[in-house]
């Protein structure tokens, strides 16, 4: 990880779910970063804030925390609400790490991205699934050769909990789920030339159910299911290659541990998920057993100040937040059209 950074004095805005399991543990985990204060109205919240936080300072907007001393933020807030406040942090001269989705559209992306680097400020957004244990276990499997060229990634992120998944201000199942697994493909496979989607609306009117097939520009495909209504989940990745087939079953618990109230800081080992034999690489002499890579979101914090202090890029780019945003959009428009749509289309 290098030598030493004077920590970061960095804020968090919003201390919902995200920023309060997400955000905060893992900031006030990393030396490389100071945790100076949340930005949050609600008085229950700020009630949370000093009892898990003691001595963190609470405010009432961006601009009472920049004027404390921050030198950069995270935002955890509403999801229609990150554009704008990113923006915000920017002008104000700020770092910004941004939860996904991080826009609702391809347009506001681009906007803060352009923003981040004429203002010289690191912008980040928070794709910490790239650090999970499942999808760093394919990447040392395609990296090492094992697999061979990769002909084809599925991906799902599926549940049954109906009533838990994203609400309005989320922008849907295709937003929230498919911010992290188009995230993923773009990361492993690279840039896309086509897009099919499908979805199937909820109650609220939002959407669920999520398909998307991305066609890559080396020739392989992507099939990315995202889903809270779904009974019996797929594994987690299947990715066929010219020399072998892996499918990983067990999904990264780095979510689940947080929520216990465990950080970091105190376990020894962190991301450590337990063998099991349905994760397995299949060739065509039989299948062998893998061990998942340990998970890593302790990471992104240490290298997001780094980059703020100049010793390195951020942890994920924010051009890459501009790709996962057209993708995106795309696929809304298929969805619509019920048709394929080129990268290259006029939508």
């Amino acid at each position: 990880m290098g030598g030493h950074v004077d920590p970061v004095k960095i804020g968090l805005v919003g201390y919902g779910f995200g920023g309060r399991y997400f955000h905060a543990p893992l900031i006030a985990a990393a030396p490389e970063c100071d945790l100076l204060g949340v930005v949050t109205t609600s008085a229950e919240r700020r009630d949370l804030v000093s009892a898990e936080h003691p001595g963190v300072d609470v405010f009432d907007s961006l601009g009472d925390l920049a004027a404390a001393g921050a030198e950069a933020v995270s935002v955890s807030t509403p999801a229609e609400t990150h554009s704008a406040l990113t923006d915000e942090a920017i002008e104000l001269g700020l770092s910004v790490v941004c939860d996904k989705p991080f826009s609702m559209d391809p347009t506001a992306a681009r906007r803060s991205a352009a923003l981040a680097a004429s203002r010289g400020v690191t912008l980040s957004p928070y794709q910490n699934r790239r650090w999970d244990s499942d999808f760093l276990t394919v990447r040392a499997l395609v990296d090492d050769g094992t697999l061979g060229e990769v002909r084809r990634l599925e991906s799902r992120f599926e549940r049954y909990a109906p009533q838990n998944g994203p609400g309005r201000s989320g922008g849907g199942t295709l937003l929230d789920f498919g911010a992290h697994l188009v995230d993923q493909a773009l990361t492993l496979l690279g840039p896309v030339e086509s897009v099919y989607a499908e979805s199937r609306p909820r109650d609220n009117g939002l959407d669920d159910d999520v398909f998307v097939a991305l066609r890559h520009e080396n020739g392989a495909v992507s099939h990315l299911w995202g889903s809270w209504s779904q009974y019996a989940a797929g594994p987690r990745f299947r990715v066929t290659g010219t020399a072998a087939s892996l499918v990983v079953t067990t999904a990264d618990t780095q979510e689940d541990v947080l929520i216990t109230g465990a950080r970091p800081s105190g376990a020894d080992p962190w991301g450590v998920e337990r063998d099991s034999d349905v994760d397995r690489v299949f060739t065509e002499d039989g299948s062998r057993p893998v061990s998942l890579v340990s998970g890593a979101w302790d990471t992104y914090y240490p290298t997001f100040a780094r980059a703020v202090r100049g010793e390195g890029p951020p942890p994920v780019e924010a051009t890459d937040a501009v790709a996962t945003a057209d993708v995106l959009e795309a696929a809304r428009v298929s969805v619509d059209r019920r048709a394929t749509v080129g990268m290259g289309a006029e939508r």
